[in-house]
């Protein structure tokens, strides 16, 4: 796949999301469509550094494919991170920013023949918004999903009414927002208590497990233990795919 250029982006929107994540909405005048794939991402080049490889900063798409020139970026500030800081502290709608995208790997399954598993922490969730809103948009024909977010109290919740009405609107998609440090009505601990259960259900005292896909996306801790649990169910490395964020 041949590298994209860098191309000028205008922020033309922002909202908060939560109390330390902001939405961006991003259009790229040159072109008229901004196409891509969902599961892919952009690189930002941020005026942060001198040496190049210091300034980018790349983050999954959002939104989804709809045939027009603007994409949105989630985007949670980090403590002493400093392509986060710029983004909340120097950019506004009308900023100028330099990217280049869409790039990456981490996309859809063809076809969805498998139960497919969304695994994710944080705005791990973002790329996998982009996924399910592609599925209905198209109506491609698919299995079981499972979208299982984990993140720490509700104030930590992301596009948490969104999913719920796809849940309805979609379906066989389920979506599972589970808490670590907090009591709510809905799933409490870590995201693996929650694919683990859904798996073993499945399996009906079986020793096989049911055909399925992981994608695994958010901070490393989580990822690498996801992997493991994964493949100690019974499944090859092979059904498991991965983006790591930090």
């Amino acid at each position: 796949m041949a590298l994209q250029p860098w191309r000028k982006g205008i922020v033309n929107r922002i909202e908060q999301e939560t109390y330390n994540t902001r939405r961006f909405w991003i259009q790229v005048p040159e072109i008229e469509t901004f196409d891509f794939a969902p599961g892919q991402f952009v690189t930002l080049d941020l005026p942060i550094h001198e040496k190049p490889n210091k300034r980018w900063r790349s983050y999954s798409i959002a939104s989804w494919p709809d045939d027009t020139n603007v994409f949105e970026l989630l985007i949670v500030i980090l403590e002493g991170g400093a392509g986060t800081t710029y983004m909340f502290n120097e950019v506004r709608v009308g900023s100028e920013l330099t990217l280049r995208g869409p790039q990456g790997v981490f996309t859809l399954p063809d076809p969805l023949d498998k139960d497919f598993y969304l695994i994710c922490t944080g705005t791990g969730i973002a790329p996998f918004r982009s996924m399910i809103h592609h599925i209905k948009r198209h109506n491609i024909p698919h299995q079981n999903i499972n979208l299982i977010f984990g993140t720490r109290e509700q104030k930590d919740l992301l596009y948490t009414g969104e999913l719920k009405q796809l849940e309805m609107e979609v379906e066989n998609f389920h979506f599972y927002p589970t808490l670590s440090r907090e009591q709510w009505g809905g799933c409490c601990g870590y995201v693996h208590a929650v694919y683990e259960n859904l798996i073993r259900g499945k399996m009906n005292g079986s020793s096989e497990p049911p055909p399925a896909n992981f994608y695994l996306c958010g901070w490393k801790a989580m990822v690498d233990e996801a992997r493991k649990r994964i493949v100690e169910l019974g499944y090859d490395r092979k059904a498991i795919h991965l983006e790591l964020y930090g």
